[in-house]
């Protein structure tokens, strides 16, 4: 609560002791804080509760969820589910938390610097019997020159067969270090 709704709600207060109407009162608020000024349901509301007898003019308490759930315990617990597992994602973490997703995305991002990314794929280091395999096929392309004139040459790079992941399954979680 801002100071200003404070000092309006101890302004309604003097106005109902000394007897002035919502109507009044709005006015009066109106003149004295122009666009700032309570609105008329408020002032409504806070004139007919001190009216009845109220003299806290502070907020009550509020039950349910605190407006966010961006806390210490709660980036400690991301932070921890995160690490163990960087395949999951914000929407699976947030359900596995009990959590906002939006409230989750921000943590990541913002508390623990994390950002997703795919893994790349990368040339493999040829093994022993691919090496060999390879200068028997060379060898046999050797021994068949005519074969030549219908070849194509061009820079050629080995690759293990895999089944390779799309970009989104091999996205991980990794800090900005």
């Amino acid at each position: 609560m801002s100071d200003n709704n404070l000092e309006q709600r101890v302004n309604i207060t003097f106005c109902v002791n000394i007897g002035t109407s919502a109507t009044e009162t709005l006015a009066l608020l109106t003149v004295a804080y122009g666009e700032y000024a309570m609105k008329k349901s408020s002032v409504f509301e806070w004139h007919r509760q001190v009216k009845e007898g109220r003299e806290n003019v502070q907020d009550d308490p509020r039950s349910g969820e605190p407006k966010t759930q961006r806390t210490d315990a709660n980036v400690d617990r991301v932070r921890t589910l995160v690490l163990s597992d960087q395949i999951l994602g914000v929407t699976v973490t947030a359900e596995e938390l009990n959590m906002n997703r939006e409230t989750v995305q921000e943590i990541v991002k913002e508390d623990l610097g994390m950002r997703k990314i795919s893994a790349k794929m990368l040339s493999r280091i040829l093994t022993n019997d691919q090496k060999q395999r390879r200068l028997h096929i060379s060898s046999d392309f050797l021994r068949n020159a005519e074969m030549f004139d219908r070849v194509i040459i061009g820079d050629e790079t080995w690759r293990f067969q895999y089944d390779p992941e799309t970009n989104r399954q091999s996205m991980q979680w990794k800090t900005q270090n």
